[in-house]
């Protein structure tokens, strides 16, 4: 229970009600000669039950007291409700089933999973309206419903929408609902009085008991017993510039009010991710919060570890899929794990089933146990099952991966496992569901069962009851004795004045049976509003831009609180800090401590590009992590396109042919056994495999030329090693060709090239700032030799670039690299430069913290560079 308000106007207001409504309550029971033993109130909501217990106790402590209920509890109180099989019990665990047996039966059975979860949603917005019907009525009353229900023929774009409209109708008719044991003649015979609260909108069964039990009965609307405070409320206007600001305001207003000693303070679950936002502030500064909305249960950690293994026993799961599930599986340590993923991550294999194919594991045998574990747990809920077979597998798999025991030990986790019949003994209530719960069901079915399962529960966490701060919807104020509210979320699209009305349900329809219409949710939604604002002190609060950047304006509501000018703009409750200003100086490490025993060209090539990425990648060894679930870019068409040529070129060498016809065929042929060999999956490639067929007429075309002018292939991906002092040169050259008009054949270094032909071109104008052609001319032993680039255009132009000067440049470089290597050595600085288009693709950038670099330091010239 809600503490009473330690400030006297805080408690007064509210406490007075209670004491006009009590008093109204008592003289109806005694009108009517009424027991008070025998007196039922029904109040709006649950959380008002055990106030007015006690202040009846407190206004009346002499004789009985009435029984202060809702109307679910107090049918769950009569009698014990079990739906027969068919029913709408308004469990989502058993109502998902039923929806597409019901589809089943009326031969959509091709569209349930389409039309399943609307007809559950639908069935739901009508059943309150049923059951406010006693079921001696209930029959006519569907009669006139059905004249009501709109026709549209086979091919309609409004078809589904009937259908499902007719069949939810039908349902919840047909069904037993757990409140028509309160129409029961015994139940009116021992209630000599009822009384029904009425909240800020009213309850369509309420109303019907009230029709029931006749001039016994009496409504009190709680709204209609306001006084007028005898302070003016102070109200305070905050507006935000995004959520993250909106958040800290908020967490600042609650501090503000406890450290003012204005609690209980209700905080308005609005927005509840902005509430999210809001705990964690007030969490770090260790405020007890009393959450009573609860979160849905699918955002939960535990649901998230049960749906994730779900997802990994997919077909067709990703890498990433198993990862995310076996990461909280105690049962594997956290060196199988990591030894798995760098392994999944080194070799992109986005798709697992790539991963556990054999051929590939027979070269791993250190992750094959690994890899064994996890398909056995997977090959579990690989088969399909009916649902009484599926929850043993679920949680049998649970158990093998030692996840059981840690969702048991969470109070979530609990919630979780319960409302998805797992726990001991649950299972045995699937017998009631009758022939829907037979039913077979796929992974694919069983994993969306579980989710809608797991996205209609809600779990509230139990707190303590004196918390300073209470979490609750906006409507729930009323009748709460808080000394203060904050109210996030108060902009145009998390609090609109007029909300729509769920279900597509037309205005006639609404009005005629009973179901929420606009206008009247409008009414209720400025009645809460109004009833808040009557707290001796609010804090509203609103964002003026959304996560996109979108321009937001403040609600309706709070427009015209400000047009009538009955709030002033709040102060910022935040404390402010000084901070002085660090910039980050630019690092110039030493390496001559990590000496550099192998070079390559790209380790080369990041050394004169920026030194401080030389040492952090190639001396400390740091890179980022691969991506799994990257999609196909231009780096990994390119590596595909180096296979692939490889390939063709081999065959080709190995039997030689010069017809076009045969050359196109075999490098087809090619390219589908690379594409195999890689497992990329269907449509992976599709943006490269568009251009393909004009990329290999362009290149044949380009190569006919090439052999014309006495060029052979001879081997491709060579890898190459060159000793230089105590270092070696060490490379991978796309190609080697022997070219021969006359004489003894000179040898031909070709880089293959994907990118921009211009680019290629200022690759050979650039000269010595170009190291890769030389870098490779330096990794062989010939004395004379020629190197080109071949730019392998996907519109069908392929060009070769030849640097004429790569003798020259070669010992240019050798030269360059020993000068270099001994700088390193001897310990020359290595500065991040930060210059050129180089930082705005690098991986260290974040490391070297260009962007924190004071404007001093980065304005001085750079030192020497190695």
């Amino acid at each position: 229970m809600t503490v009473i308000a330690k400030s006297d106007d805080g408690a007064g207001w509210s406490l007075h009600l209670w004491q006009r409504t009590l008093a109204q309550v008592a003289a109806h029971a005694s009108a009517r000669g009424a027991h008070l033993a025998r007196t039922v109130v029904l109040v709006p909501y649950a959380q008002l039950m055990p106030w007015g217990q006690r202040l009846w106790g407190q206004q009346f402590p002499q004789g009985f007291a009435p029984r202060f209920e809702t109307t679910r509890n107090w049918a769950r109180q009569l009698q014990g409700f079990e739906p027969s099989a068919d029913d709408f019990a308004g469990d989502a665990a058993r109502d998902t089933l039923t929806a597409r047996a019901l589809l089943d039966r009326v031969g959509q059975g091709a569209l349930r999973e389409m039309l399943a979860t609307p007809l559950q949603e639908a069935a739901a917005q009508l059943a309150p309206a049923v059951a406010a019907v006693p079921p001696a009525q209930r029959a006519a009353w569907g009669d006139e419903a059905r004249k009501l229900l709109t026709t549209a023929d086979e091919g309609s774009s409004l078809h589904y929408e009937a259908l499902v409209a007719r069949l939810a109708l039908e349902w919840v008719l047909a069904s037993r609902h757990a409140t028509d044991v309160l129409f029961e003649p015994g139940v009116r015979e021992v209630v000599d009085a009822l009384v029904v609260l009425e909240g800020f909108q009213s309850d369509v069964l309420p109303q019907a008991l009230l029709a029931h039990w006749g001039e016994r009965g009496a409504c009190i609307k709680l709204p209609s017993l306001l006084e007028d405070a005898l302070a003016p409320p102070q109200r305070a206007l905050h507006a935000a510039t995004d959520a993250e600001d909106e958040a800290h305001r908020a967490a600042a207003c609650v501090l503000s009010h406890i450290r003012d000693g204005r609690v209980p303070v209700a905080l308005a679950a609005t927005d509840r991710a902005l509430i999210r936002r809001v705990l964690a502030h007030l969490d770090s500064s260790g405020v007890l919060v009393r959450d009573e909305s609860g979160w849905i249960l699918s955002t939960t950690r535990a649901a998230s570890r049960v749906m994730a293994a779900l997802q990994a026993a997919a077909w067709n799961a990703s890498s990433n899929d198993v990862l995310d599930w076996i990461k909280h599986t105690p049962a594997l340590t956290p060196g199988e794990i990591n030894r798995l993923e760098q392994w999944l991550r080194k070799g992109v294999l986005q798709h697992w089933s790539a991963a556990s194919a054999q051929d590939l594991l027979s070269a791993q045998p250190h992750l094959a146990h690994t890899v064994a574990t996890v398909e056995t747990w997977r090959d579990t809920l690989r088969a399909a099952r009916p649902l009484a077979q599926w929850l043993p597998a679920l949680r049998a798999v649970l158990e093998q991966a030692g996840q059981w025991q840690g969702l048991q030990a969470d109070p979530a986790g609990m919630r979780v496992l319960a409302a998805l019949r797992l726990q001991d003994g649950q299972q045995a209530e699937l017998q009631s569901w009758g022939a829907s719960a037979g039913r077979r069901m796929t992974l694919a079915e069983f994993t969306r069962w579980v989710k809608d399962v797991l996205e209609a529960g809600r779990y509230v966490a139990s707190q303590a009851a004196d918390a300073p701060v209470v979490v609750l919807p906006l409507p729930q104020l009323l009748g709460r004795p808080f000394a203060a509210a904050v109210l996030p979320g108060c902009d145009e699209k998390r609090l609109q004045a007029a909300p729509e009305p769920t279900g597509d349900w037309s205005q006639a329809q609404r009005e005629a049976w009973g179901l929420p219409t606009r206008q009247s949710l409008e009414a209720a939604q400025r009645a809460a509003w109004a009833y808040a604002l009557r707290v001796p002190v609010v804090d509203v609060l609103w964002r003026t831009g959304d996560e996109g950047g979108e321009p937001l304006l403040a609600s309706a509501l709070v427009l015209a609180l400000q047009l009538d000018g009955a709030a002033s703009s709040g102060a910022d409750h935040r404390t402010a800090r000084d901070v002085v200003a660090t910039p980050t100086l630019r690092p110039q490490p030493v390496g001559q401590a990590l000496p550099v025993a192998k070079l390559s060209s790209t380790a080369y090539s990041d050394l004169r590009h920026c030194p401080y990425r030389f040492f952090a990648q190639r001396q400390l060894g740091l890179r980022d992590a691969d991506e799994l679930d990257a999609e196909v870019d231009k780096r990994d068409f390119g590596n595909w396109l180096h296979a692939v040529l490889q390939r063709f070129h081999e065959d080709l060498r190995d039997q030689p042919t010069d017809d076009a016809r045969a050359r196109s065929a075999r490098m087809d042929a090619a390219a589908e056994a690379v594409t195999r060999e890689q497992r990329l999956q269907d449509g992976d490639f599709l943006p490269f495999a568009a251009g393909w067929t004009q990329l290999r007429d362009g290149y044949l075309h380009w190569l006919a030329g090439h052999e014309q002018q006495g060029a052979m292939f001879r081997e491709a991906e060579v890898k190459a090693r060159q000793p230089l002092g105590d270092l070696e040169l060490i490379g991978t050259i796309d190609r080697i060709d022997g070219v021969s008009s006359t004489g003894e054949p000179t040898v031909l270094v070709i880089d293959y090239k994907t990118e921009s032909d211009s680019v290629t071109r200022q690759r050979i104008k650039s000269g010595a700032e170009d190291t890769q052609l030389p870098f490779y001319a330096a990794l062989l032993h010939h004395d004379t030799l020629r190197a080109a680039y071949v730019n392998v255009g996907e519109r069908g132009e392929t060009q070769l670039h030849e640097q004429s000067e790569v003798v020259h440049l070669r010992d240019v470089l050798v030269e360059g690299i020993q000068h270099d290597m001994a700088r390193i050595a001897a310990g020359a600085p290595l500065p991040a430069l930060g210059e050129g288009s180089v930082c705005e693709f690098c991986a260290v950038r974040g490391l070297c913290r260009k962007d924190y670099w004071a404007d001093a330091e980065q304005a001085l010239p750079a030192p020497e560079t190695p």
